[in-house]
């Protein structure tokens, strides 16, 4: 396609979460974090949202009460530590008495070759994107098995799927979420708990555009069917549905968001 076509219109709320306790990992800054907590507050959600980064996540909550007119709750959390996700999962019970919802999106890339890739590169993409999601889905399911009430979203990627040069720990790990969220669905069913993940492909925000070439981010927008990337909220709208009731029959999927290039 030698033309992209326009982004769509920012979509209106609908009160799919209203009053649902929703948590967020990662959601500082400008990416996908920070847009679905921006959606899920929209939706009606009570919301706490986390991040390793103090400063950024205090001007995180900030930026969502002012533009949602609700501040979430904020806890300053490293997923790759055992005892600073055991502290927010307690936060988050002590804040609403339960929590509906679990947004696992952190995630860290990178690009190296594999004969060039380090011990240390590889250990640190997969325990950042792979072991935290185990970690925070430990977690917490045991207080949803209790309550037999919960949803799991967990962020994917289409590298999951599909090849890329200098992306094979950012694409393992990717692989091994959607793996382990077909896994970990089968077991939460049987409790009434759905884990369900997306599988973004290029969503555009400013940190994306800092980190890589202009080149690069038109070749892969290049690609897409609508030839151009998608909006961070898009990909948050697909990750609201699957945390909302109109996803109620769906557990242990990945949905692309990817516009067929998956």
């Amino acid at each position: 396609m030698s033309t992209p076509l326009p982004s769509p219109h920012y979509p209106p709320a609908r009160d799919l979460l209203r009053d649902k306790s929703v948590v967020i990992t990662a959601a500082a800054g400008t990416g996908i974090g920070f847009a679905v907590a921006k959606r899920a507050a929209e939706e009606g959600a009570r919301l706490l949202i986390s991040d390793f980064h103090e400063r950024r996540l205090g001007e995180a909550a900030d930026r969502l009460e002012a533009e949602t007119g609700r501040r979430p709750a904020t806890v300053v959390c490293d997923v790759t530590r055992e005892s600073d996700v055991q502290s927010l999962r307690d936060a988050a019970e002590a804040a609403f008495g339960g929590v509906d919802v679990l947004v696992n999106n952190a995630g860290l890339g990178g690009q190296a070759s594999v004969v060039d890739m380090t011990d240390e590169q590889w250990s640190r993409v997969l325990d950042v994107t792979l072991t935290s999601v185990f970690r925070m889905s430990r977690a917490f399911l045991p207080g949803m098995y209790a309550r037999r009430s919960g949803i799991i979203v967990n962020n994917a990627s289409v590298l999951g799927w599909r090849a890329q040069a200098e992306q094979a720990h950012y694409a393992a790990a990717k692989a091994g979420v959607m793996a382990f969220t077909r896994c970990a669905a089968i077991e939460a069913a049987a409790h009434n708990v759905r884990i369900n993940a997306v599988a973004p492909s290029i969503a555009m925000h400013p940190f994306l555009a800092k980190v890589t070439t202009q080149d690069a981010l038109d070749r892969l927008s290049a690609q897409e069917a609508f030839g151009r990337p998608a909006e961070v909220w898009e990909v948050a709208n697909v990750m609201v549905f699957l945390a909302s009731d109109l996803s109620s029959y769906m557990t242990g999927e990945t949905l692309s968001v990817s516009s067929q290039r998956a």
